[in-house]
């Protein structure tokens, strides 16, 4: 594999980061969801809209991961009234880190969520937080391995479905 390198996302990629969100959430989620609550969540979701937004907000910033010039994986971050929960000026949240399944096993994650981990400190957050599907076990442990700890619960609803995350953090030592 070649190096991975990260650039950070911007409105004119906005159909780049359609592509990749949608894949990635299909291939994750599909075999455990309804065809149904799939299509209704990648439509509002990952609509070209709703991402623009998310692009034009500065509290959020998301970043490519490239293997040459594909993208192999992205990630999304939030700061302040981002947040899409805790909102506190001391917390960051990584809301997602995706990457293709045929990078799955070739550290990318490692790759994002330590990107993840690098702009949180330069943000000066005191933690980090996110929530994962209780059935993503593979997420889960990737979690967990990288020090994170269970400390609520919320809903996350997945077309008409509704799910529950485990909601993880991670407190930032300086």
């Amino acid at each position: 594999m070649h190096t991975v390198t990260f650039i950070k996302v911007g409105l004119q990629d906005v159909e780049k980061l359609q592509a990749i969100s949608r894949v990635t959430f299909m291939q994750t989620f599909s075999a455990d969801n309804s065809e149904a609550d799939m299509e209704v969540y990648l439509n509002t979701s990952f609509s070209i809209q709703k991402l623009s937004a998310e692009l034009s907000n500065l509290d959020s910033e998301f970043y490519f991961a490239l293997e040459g010039e594909v993208i192999a994986g992205y990630l999304k971050v939030n700061m302040g009234a981002a947040q899409t929960e805790k909102k506190e000026a001391a917390a960051f949240e990584i809301e997602r880190i995706y990457v293709d399944q045929i990078y799955l096993g070739k550290k990318v994650g490692q790759l994002l969520f330590n990107k993840a981990i690098e702009i949180a400190k330069q943000k000066n957050a005191i933690y980090v937080w996110l929530g994962v599907w209780e059935e993503n076990h593979r997420a889960l442990a990737f979690y967990k391995k990288n020090g994170f700890v269970p400390f609520d619960k919320h809903i996350f609803k997945l077309g008409n479905d509704e799910q529950t995350d485990i909601m993880m953090k991670l407190d930032l030592n300086y």
